[in-house]
């Protein structure tokens, strides 16, 4: 197995979710990213990303324009490299599993993530024996997030897609058949994520 790439670290985190700081500027992990953290009591915390930001440090300090005279953007950090440690990069994660010595629950865990623990991107064999069970998407189909559900369960079934190689079409199909039956009375909802999933399905 591979190693796990570290990502970030909890900087605030509840039950259902929490806060990571990246240690690279725009280095966070992609929308819909299965990512691990660890809890107390040996629990593993999956989760997947929900959202991303680049912000500047102090709050409430909004980061100035500084590319009136430069030609490109990667010379603006290097005129001024104090920006490094003025901006961070965070990501925020929807808790929707839990594993306690290798068994794997697809619902919240008992205790919260760490504060200042350390965030990992699962691997993708990590990825694939998570997704064999679906229930995860009645969690993701609820979840109260930043952006839009459904743009999330499409990225985080995109993420997870990649892991499947030349069966990728086949774990989008069966993931189509369980979001129509958690779906049945929104045909809005499904036909949205649906339509998001039709080229990565390949039809």
């Amino acid at each position: 197995m591979l190693e796990n790439q570290k990502t970030g670290e909890v900087i605030e985190a509840s039950t259902s979710g929490y806060l990571a700081q990246c240690y690279e500027l725009y280095q966070s992990p992609a929308l819909g990213s299965l990512v691990k953290t660890r809890g107390d009591d040996n629990l593993d915390i999956l989760g997947v990303v929900s959202n991303t930001a680049t912000l500047g440090i102090e709050p409430g300090r909004r980061p100035i324009a500084r590319g009136k005279d430069v030609v490109s953007e990667e010379e603006i950090y290097r005129e001024s490299p104090q920006l490094y440690k003025l901006l961070k990069s965070e990501f925020d994660v929807m808790v929707i599993g839990y594993s306690v010595d290798g068994r794997i629950y697809q619902n919240l865990p008992p205790k919260p993530a760490r504060i200042h623990g350390f965030v990992y991107l699962c691997t993708q064999e990590e990825v694939r024996v998570f997704s064999q069970c679906l229930d995860f998407l009645s969690l993701l189909l609820n979840a109260s997030v930043e952006i839009p559900v459904e743009e999330l369960v499409i990225a985080t079934l995109r993420e997870m897609a990649r892991s499947y190689g030349s069966e990728r079409r086949s774990f989008l199909i069966e993931a189509g058949k369980e979001l129509a039956v958690l779906l049945s009375k929104d045909y809005v909802r499904l036909k949205t994520i649906l339509r998001g999933l039709k080229y990565d399905a390949g039809e």
